[in-house]
Formats: structure tokens, C-alpha cells, sequence
């Protein structure tokens, strides 16, 4: 795995809790790889400054196109 793009498209998931979750999981796993993330829905500002404030090398993606092109860009 060279890296991992999460996509999470809901409209009422509390887009921080998942936050919180992948942060934690990061965390946990030491992650070594690029780390792009997509999240729309409930709370989705707060999520994309939970994942930014994380100190991990998460890029936080508009859509999924972006995040497409942000995935492609880290294996760079």
C-alpha cells in the first residue's frame, strides 16, 4: 500500500466522530503511508480541522475527484 484514500459520503453521519476515528487509528498504526480523506456531512468544517490539527500526514480532499488527484499526487 503506497496510499489510502477514505471516502465517507452521508448526510446526516457526524462527519468529527469519524474524524476522531481515523486520527486515533493513524495513530495507533503509526501510519507511514499518505492518508487522503474525503468526509461530507454533519459537522464536516470541524472534521477537516480535527484531521489538519492532527499532526499526520493527512490530506483532507473537497470531493471525490479531489481526492483522486491528492491520492495520485502523494505516490509522487
Amino acid at each position: 500500500v503506497r496510499c489510502i484514500l477514505v471516502n465517507i459520503f452521508g448526510g446526516i453521519v457526524n462527519c468529527a466522530t469519524i474524524a476522531k476515528g481515523i486520527t486515533e487509528a493513524a495513530k495507533k498504526i503509526s501510519l507511514r503511508v499518505p492518508l487522503v480523506v474525503r468526509l461530507e456531512g454533519t459537522n464536516v468544517e470541524e472534521a477537516k480541522r480535527l484531521l489538519a490539527d492532527s499532526g499526520l500526514p493527512i490530506l483532507s480532499a473537497d470531493n471525490l475527484e479531489d481526492a483522486a488527484k491528492k491520492a495520485v499526487s502523494a505516490l509522487s
